[in-house]
């Protein structure tokens, strides 16, 4: 046993071992991510790095960082091996299905079989278990019948209070913006995911480009090592936080008053 821990070690201490454990990690351990828009404010901000949990929903395949090439360039499977799928208000890190090699952040609003649709901003959801399950686990929440069945509106808000609305971006007919205020009912398909950011009025997501395929999921940020703000100082305050430390009410005062001083417009979408 001794010889076999002396020589682990001493591979692990070898450029060619260090390589291959880095490789390991980031492939199926932990990858770091940068966040690069606004979309998910206030709960994810831009300029924080953070370590995304490779694990959580199976093992995608691994790609070469950087670069962005398979490990297997003769597939072109984006996954390895099925594991736990997404749940309700998760932040999914997804391949964005229209450009693989891109990676986005966006929290999950709809599984598969769920009713969802957007009626002046405000967001309704069907859940596929139906009017009774919706009756017994959304009564603190304001539902709608609507079509013979029981919608419940918002229901992310309350228990993810990063998401908001920008009351600058109103409806001016503009029909590039128009899923932002009315999207039509839509049944989200099997093994796909209906992703939406934070920043509600800011977000390009599932209401753009449609839903996400289970094999685009990466993982969900893990927890942020580093983070910078567009002056260049360094937000002590978010290094080492989970996505859930990050809601707490502290938190979130802090990323609102951060987007408040902001003092030029934004009206892109991202």
């Amino acid at each position: 046993m001794k010889k076999v821990l002396g020589k682990a070690y001493r591979f692990s201490n070898s450029w060619t071992g260090t390589i291959i454990i880095v490789l390991f990690v980031i492939f199926f351990i932990a990858q770091a991510f940068r966040i690069p828009s606004g979309s998910m404010k206030d709960s994810l901000l831009i300029g924080d790095h953070l370590f995304a949990k490779k694990f959580a929903y199976g093992i995608p395949m691994p790609h070469i960082p950087f670069l962005e090439m398979s490990i297997m360039p003769w597939s072109d499977k984006l996954r390895l091996m099925d594991g736990d799928t997404p749940k309700r208000g998760d932040i999914v890190i997804f391949r964005y299905p229209h450009n693989v090699k891109q990676h986005f952040v966006k929290r999950c609003v709809a599984l598969p079989g769920d009713e969802l649709f957007i009626l002046d901003k405000d967001l309704y959801i069907h859940h596929s278990e139906g009017d009774k399950w919706i009756k017994e686990n959304f009564k603190e929440y304001e539902t709608i019948v609507f079509a013979g069945k029981v919608w419940v509106k918002n229901p992310y808000m309350k228990n993810h209070p990063g998401i908001h609305h920008d009351d600058k971006i109103v409806n001016t007919g503009n029909s590039q913006l128009m899923p932002i205020f009315h999207f039509a009912p839509i049944r989200v398909n099997e093994n796909n995911y209906f992703m939406m950011g934070d920043n509600r009025d800011h977000s390009n997501d599932s209401r753009f480009w449609g839903a996400v395929p289970y094999e685009n999921i990466e993982g969900t940020p893990w927890f942020i090592y580093f983070s910078i703000d567009e002056n260049w100082e360094i937000r002590w305050d978010r290094v080492g936080k989970t996505p859930t430390d990050l809601e707490s009410p502290f938190n979130l005062d802090l990323a609102r008053k951060e987007r408040l001083a902001i003092k030029k417009d934004d009206h892109g979408i991202y």
